[in-house]
């Protein structure tokens, strides 16, 4: 038995484009019914409460939808896992930076 490999990336460009589903669709190489299940789990979501058919998508749902991918692709996740992973991931390079943050507070407070 064979194990094929899928490469998939995805390009992100400037920070204040927005994307059409179908543009979302052609820039990540997946299919619609994809994009509209990951919204449906909260991997992903669109600019504004629309109809999917008008859903508008900013870089970071691209960039959002390229990490969904590869965890998808790496750990072979079900779509409530993916969520789950995403969210964790978030929390965790949040608190990271914001122990960053406490540790230059701190290093000015030792240096004063």
């Amino acid at each position: 038995m064979t194990r094929k490999t899928i490469v998939s990336t995805v390009e992100v460009l400037g920070q204040s484009d927005t994307y059409t589903l179908r543009e979302l669709c052609e820039r990540g190489g997946v299919n619609a019914e994809f994009i509209i299940e990951l919204v449906s789990y909260g991997v992903i979501a669109p600019v504004e409460e629309r109809p999917a058919h008008q859903w508008q998508f900013d870089t970071l749902a691209l960039a959002r939808l390229s990490r969904a991918m590869r965890l998808q692709r790496d750990l072979q996740l079900n779509l409530p896992g993916l969520a789950m992973s995403l969210d964790l991931l978030d929390e965790v390079n949040e608190l990271r930076r914001e122990v960053a943050r406490l540790n230059q507070q701190l290093s000015r407070l030792i240096a004063d």
